[in-house]
């Protein structure tokens, strides 16, 4: 019994010396880590901190951002170059030049090597006006820095020749309706030749001598005054052979006969077939006696009546009932009346209606 006792003892107390003796081996081996744990950490850190040589990548560069091209010539087709050089040190590939609105845009080429230059050539046509004339050019390239670079473009339409006046104010009452002579001069001292002249609907005329050679010019236009009732607004254009102005424009327009007061009716909120009244004044612009024959309906989808004609200082004040048509699926309508003034002439009125989004109230039998 002694003897079995003496062993178990002894068992007992060789398993606590082995648990000891592990606990304090894996203490140890989380306080001391090894070797091998620690020099792959240490090579990564030097990895990590060592510099990176530079990769090799192309840059575009423009001479300048925006390009002032100063003073140029109404109705000139200009062209100007805009030059540029790979600065980097890897091949420069333009992959496109966006469109701009009124600018032409060619390259000799689209790849450029290091250091080498091209040339971005631009086109646009000068207006016929005095304008600033002001465009943006956006390149794209593989330049890593400036995938996209924008350009300004900038020019300002000068006139080389002078025209006066400017602009005609004809009269129907007024011999060759009032038109005064036309003076076109070099602002340059360039002499020109006229060309042409040329008017809306042949309403101006005039002559002129194209073999003829100088810096000033006057011509006295003749005037249709026929053709001028029926184009009471438009332009002249009298070509020349200048070298930075082919052409001068004047416009025109003509004081009517007749105006009337107000030339577009709107109805709102209305209700099919019922009547509205709306007031217009018709006036003759020259101070002269007529009289007002009817007033009609061009496309006979509104009823239009005439209640009162009142007499006014050069014309009439009409209260007109404007009765809307039988309502449809459509929320809208419109048509043209017509002021009919005695000897022939026609006055239009557009009349635009909306009918009104409520519901009728029902009839009370």
């Amino acid at each position: 019994m002694k003897i079995k006792c003496f062993v178990l003892v002894y068992l007992i107390v060789c398993g606590s010396l082995l648990l000891q003796t592990g606990c304090q081996q894996q203490a140890k081996l989380t306080k001391e880590p090894s070797a091998a744990l620690i020099e792959p950490n240490k090579t990564l850190e030097k990895i990590t901190a060592a510099p990176q040589p530079d990769k090799p990548s192309p840059k575009i560069k423009f001479e300048n951002l925006v390009y002032d091209f100063g003073e140029v010539g109404p109705d000139m087709e200009n062209t100007r170059e805009i030059k540029f050089t790979n600065t980097g040190d890897a091949l420069l590939k333009i992959t496109e030049v966006e469109r701009c609105c009124g600018v032409e845009t060619k390259l000799e080429k689209m790849e450029y090597a290091p250091g080498e230059s091209g040339v971005l050539e631009v086109k646009w046509k000068s207006g016929p006006l005095p304008s600033l004339f002001r465009r943006e050019i956006v390149v794209h390239s593989n330049d890593i820095k400036n995938p996209e670079i924008a350009v300004t473009i900038k020019a300002t339409t000068v006139l080389k020749i002078a025209c006066e006046p400017k602009r005609l104010r004809l009269f129907l009452d007024e011999k060759n309706a009032g038109c005064p002579k036309i003076t076109l001069s070099s602002l340059d001292n360039q002499p020109f030749s006229i060309m042409g002249f040329k008017s809306t609907a042949d309403c101006i005329t005039a002559d002129y001598d194209s073999s003829v050679k100088a810096t000033k010019f006057i011509l006295e236009p003749s005037v249709n005054t026929e053709k001028l009732q029926k184009n009471l607004k438009g332009h002249v254009n009298i070509s020349l052979t200048h070298p930075q102005g082919s052409e001068a424009i004047i416009l025109f327009d003509v004081l009517p006969k007749y105006t009337v007061t107000p030339q577009l009716i709107i109805v709102f909120n209305a209700e099919p077939e019922k009547p509205t009244v709306r007031k217009i004044s018709v006036l003759n612009n020259y101070g002269e006696d007529f009289e007002i024959e009817s007033v009609s309906s061009k496309g006979n989808t509104i009823a239009v009546n005439v209640l009162e004609k009142k007499k006014i200082r050069n014309g009439y004040q009409l209260d007109l009932e404007i009765t809307p048509p039988a309502k449809t699926d459509k929320i809208r309508f419109t048509d043209v009346f017509s002021v009919n003034i005695e000897g022939g002439e026609k006055l239009a009125i557009t009349c635009n209606g909306y009918y009104s989004s409520r519901k009728p109230k029902p009839e009370i039998q």
